[in-house]
């Protein structure tokens, strides 16, 4: 793994992880069937099956 590549992904998803929060509840939920949605149209692994690795 390149460290130099990982802390950044990293502060990026903190990053989106404190904007998701400071949203107020109704633009959360908007955000959360958003993600929902686009998870259904790219289809899921089922249920306990693993993710394929990046």
């Amino acid at each position: 793994m390149d460290a130099s590549k990982e802390r950044p992904d990293e502060a990026e998803g903190l990053r989106l992880i404190r904007a998701f929060l400071t949203l107020p509840p109704d633009k959360r939920a908007e955000v959360i069937a958003f993600v929902e949605e686009l998870a259904r149209v790219h289809g899921r692994p089922e249920e306990g099956a693993k993710a394929s690795p990046r």
